[in-house]
């Protein structure tokens, strides 16, 4: 026998009535044996036995995640690579052979313990000679080309070209920074005026137009050469106008690395 509460009335069911009720459990009716509007017939059953066996069956306990502290990192396969050997690699350091700050520091450290006051000055005199040396000998290389001493910026045989391309010709830019300084001083003088300060200050916003003007020319003329002497080439762009914007602007005597061209010579 068997009890079933419909509100508060008792209904008492015998065995076969029992057999007769599906999913009868031997407990309070539910919604589990009812066929719900958007279900078809034969989804009803199934939902119902699914949720059976999840009230019966008792969960298992599932295998806890590993902790791992914070900021820890998993195993890559491999062993990390030293900063030392990343940075020859990528020409950052171009001796192999020279020592780190850190190692230069302890090693200086240490002869200062086994020399005199004299032989310690002899010492780093000598040191700052040999770095002065050193910087000529690389500033001497950047300025002659060498891609191996040049920036990042500076590589490749596009910026190469882009390079030649701006030393072979003449630009308002070139004079940008003397007419800078020109201006400055016309404007400074003219504030003594005041009959005159009127015209004087329009000529800072036409030397900006034309030098903004020029810029996106030798920007646009820039890109129209490298696509059509390097048609395959990505290194073009507003980047790349920039690029030669920025060594158009600088007096030829500063530029680094040094023209390689003459003024009015063709670029192939």
């Amino acid at each position: 026998m068997a009890l079933a509460y419909s509100h508060h009335t008792v209904i008492v069911y015998s065995v076969w009535e029992r057999a007769l009720i599906p999913h009868f459990r031997g407990r309070p009716c539910s919604l589990y044996s009812v066929k719900l509007p958007w279900q078809k017939s034969d989804e009803a059953p199934a939902a119902a036995a699914a949720a059976a066996n999840r009230a019966e069956t008792p969960e298992t306990d599932a295998e806890p995640a590993k902790k791992y502290p914070k900021g820890y990192t998993p195993p890559k396969g491999r062993p990390t690579p030293k900063r030392l050997d990343q940075e020859i690699k990528r020409g950052v350091v171009r001796d192999p052979n020279a020592t780190t700050p850190a190692q230069q520091y302890q090693k200086n450290k240490e002869l200062k313990k086994s020399m005199s006051k004299e032989e310690w000055k002899a010492y780093k005199k000598q040191q700052r000679e040999e770095a002065k040396k050193h910087n000529r000998e690389v500033q001497a290389k950047m300025d002659a080309g060498d891609e191996r001493y040049l920036m990042d910026r500076d590589r490749g045989e596009t910026r190469r070209f882009v390079r030649d391309w701006v030393d072979s010709r003449r630009f308002m830019n070139n004079y940008a920074m003397p007419l800078a300084i020109l201006l400055f001083l016309i404007l400074f003088i003219g504030s003594w005026y005041p009959e005159i300060a009127g015209a004087i200050a329009i000529l800072p916003m036409v030397f900006i137009v034309l030098i903004l003007g020029e810029a996106f020319l030798i920007g646009k003329r820039a890109n129209n050469a490298v696509r059509a002497k390097f048609p395959g080439t990505a290194d073009t762009g507003f980047g790349l106008g920039m690029y030669a914007f920025s060594r158009a602007s600088q007096p030829r005597k500063w530029r680094s690395p040094k023209p390689q061209v003459r003024i009015g010579e063709t670029v192939n």
